[in-house]
């Protein structure tokens, strides 16, 4: 399976992840996270499967997360009540997300990408 990346086109990050995965030539499905929010029910899988806790999942420099004031909120919702907001709205989730057959990561860490991606 190809890994799969979420991204929103105007972010940054998610311009430098494909470039990096452009010139390590490393074929990937592209799925935009605005449009193709993610699901409590992935969101669950993912948290799960990346071993963070759901707090690393929100885009905390978002305008979104800044006017709904989520960093209070985070700190004193349960973990469904998070994923809730987080299936929500695309923007307020982390991005890129990278999800591999074996790992799921959330931001772009070079590193970490080469670790999961050239084995």
């Amino acid at each position: 399976m190809n890994p799969i990346i979420l991204c929103y086109p105007k972010c940054g990050t998610c311009q430098k992840a494909e470039k990096w995965l452009k010139a390590n030539e490393i074929p990937h499905s592209y799925r935009p996270i605005k449009e193709e929010n993610p699901s409590a029910e992935e969101l669950e899988l993912w948290i799960k499967s990346s071993g963070l806790p759901v707090s690393k999942f929100f885009n905390t420099s978002g305008l979104l997360y800044k006017e709904q004031n989520m960093k209070d909120k985070v700190k004193v919702l349960s973990e469904n009540e998070l994923i809730n907001i987080l299936a929500s709205n695309g923007l307020m989730v982390k991005r890129p997300i990278l999800l591999a057959s074996d790992a799921v990561l959330v931001g772009f860490k070079e590193e970490e990408w080469n670790n999961v991606l050239k084995k």
